[in-house]
């Protein structure tokens, strides 16, 4: 996984990208790129009726020139903008299809917040400084379809920033208290969902299940904060797992028994904030796709 991503980012970051030119004056004005470009493929240099048309749209309010400076600056912040949204949505997909919601039901990891501020901060700032730069008129938001596009991509991330909040400060806490009595409670026997509140991390439990039985490893150096040698996890069952271990499940099997790895609980209902955080988390998902199709549609459309 760690390979992977560092191919990514390689990639990412060494890959030459073809330039193109906004088609959005072409759309405005019926002509092609070749018309205002000297380069018919578009952007670079402007003919002389691309002049023509930039002088017009800056009477109008709705164009406004750069300098150098002002480009590479805006390079950069757009450089930081796009990076920080690849690590959040790449995050948000991680966690809710592989991981699932459930990961976070049982108490909000302080990793994941911090990365989860962090970005929404950092996306926010960035998008305001391009949005400037872009943007010289309040009324292009409303008036071009690039403005548009861009208007719902800012709506759709507030409501992720307002569903953030609520659930770090009025969900949060409540899953914490939740997940705190379980630990509390000290069941024996638990159900899969149950095991994996005891993770051994940030001061819970460490316990895993093998061939239907429970162990605590707690104490045991080779599980400090809930991992064993960087491959299995605390608060799932091993059984499979051990098949493939260089030693044998006597080593489990030294561990203090606590109890049984039930099949099922009866069903109980959900409270209504765990029911909202779920709707919170599967929205959430849904806007990262809605925001990466409203950009397909300004870039390719």
């Amino acid at each position: 996984m760690k390979r992977a991503f560092v191919v990514i980012v390689i990639l990412i970051i060494f890959t030459p990208l073809d330039i193109f030119a906004t088609v959005e004056y072409a759309r405005q004005t019926g002509k092609s790129c070749g018309v205002c470009h000297i380069d018919r493929a578009g952007g670079g240099k402007l003919t002389k009726e691309g002049r023509a048309f930039r002088d017009e749209l800056r009477l109008r309010g709705l164009y406004r020139p750069l300098s150098t400076t002002q480009k590479i600056v805006r390079l950069i912040i757009g450089y930081l903008h796009m990076m920080t949204a690849v690590v959040w949505f790449g995050a948000i997909l991680y966690v809710h299809l592989l991981l699932k919601p459930a990961y976070a039901a049982r108490g909000l990891p302080k990793g994941e917040l911090l990365l989860g501020w962090g970005s929404m901060f950092v996306m926010a700032v960035t998008g305001t400084l391009l949005t400037i730069a872009r943007i010289p008129s309040f009324k292009m938001l409303f008036h071009t379809r690039f403005g548009i596009l861009l208007t719902i991509k800012i709506v759709l991330f507030l409501i992720m920033v307002i569903s953030a909040t609520i659930v770090t400060f009025v969900i949060g806490p409540k899953l914490k208290k939740k997940k705190m009595e379980a630990i509390k409670s000290q069941r024996q026997n638990l159900t899969l969902e149950e095991l994996s509140q005891f993770d051994g991390k940030e001061g819970r439990p460490a316990y895993v299940a093998f061939k239907g039985r429970i162990y605590d490893v707690t104490g045991n150096r080779l599980w400090k904060g809930g991992a064993h040698m960087r491959k299995h996890l605390a608060g799932f069952d091993l059984t499979d797992a051990m098949r493939q271990a260089p030693h044998g499940e006597d080593k489990l099997l030294a561990m203090p028994e606590i109890g049984k790895l039930l099949e099922s609980r009866e069903k109980l209902k959900r409270p209504l904030y765990e029911r909202v955080f779920y709707f919170f988390a599967y929205m959430n998902l849904v806007f990262v796709f809605l925001i990466i199709f409203v950009i397909s549609l300004w870039r390719w459309w």
